[in-house]
């Protein structure tokens, strides 16, 4: 059977500066907001074309800005759900985890390394290094984070109640970066797709599995570049 999911980045929020987005849990901007509203009404046009409904329960990383995010598709595209709709959120979509230093510059993050005998400094990237994990209580690289929703996405899709149909799709609203890992464990991407993409704000990348083949119905894939936010 076909299954067919939405994977969605929040959207823009009040982040901290040089400070890993991983578990902050400040709210949308108003910019931030608006884009996803423009977005969701962008794919709501393409729904109208398209014959597909949404399914009622949207999964959502328990982070503010994702919460947010999947509310206001609720708001712009109610017309759409098969089902009263409910947003219904799981740590498990959730950014990769510092651990420990959650919330920490990422001065700070080195310093406390350079500090403690137990551990080496961290390499220079270590941020955007897919491997590498901090050694700090709770901490995941960012493959491993990749791992935790893509099985979180496995699970939905062996779920015998998945779908009324197979014209509905499922919202999964989480962040960029643990959302490029997972679609590389899902073969969607390649490696070295990872660090060349990223995902627009509010932008939904519509996925159709069947069996071992993945087809991408509709949304694209942001093109990195060197001054873009990190996600």
């Amino acid at each position: 059977m076909s299954k067919v999911c939405a994977l969605i980045r929040h959207g823009a929020y009040h982040q901290l500066k040089n400070t890993p987005s991983a578990m902050q849990p400040y709210a949308l901007t108003v910019e931030g907001e608006y884009e996803v509203r423009r977005q969701a009404r962008l794919f709501g046009e393409w729904l109208s074309e398209s014959g597909y409904t949404l399914d009622s329960i949207v999964d959502a990383s328990s982070l503010l800005r994702a919460w947010q995010t999947a509310r206001i598709y609720v708001e712009e595209l109610g017309q759409f759900f098969n089902n009263t709709p409910q947003v219904v959120c799981h740590s498990e979509l959730c950014e990769r985890s510092v651990g420990a230093v959650a919330n920490l510059p990422l001065e700070e993050i080195e310093r406390i390394l350079e500090l403690d005998p137990r551990f080496d400094v961290a390499p220079k990237g270590w941020k955007s290094d897919s491997h590498y994990c901090l050694p700090f209580d709770g901490a995941e690289s960012l493959l491993q984070a990749g791992q935790r929703v893509a099985k979180h996405i496995m699970t939905w899709q062996t779920d015998g109640t998945v779908a009324s149909s197979n014209r509905s799709i499922k919202l999964i609203v989480g962040h960029g970066a643990s959302i490029r890992h997972a679609a590389f464990h899902l073969n969607v991407i390649k490696f070295c797709d990872i660090k060349r993409l990223s995902m627009h704000y509010g932008h939904p990348v519509v996925l159709d599995f069947v069996g071992d083949k993945v087809t991408q119905l509709f949304g694209d894939w942001k093109q990195r570049q060197t001054h873009d936010v990190p996600d």
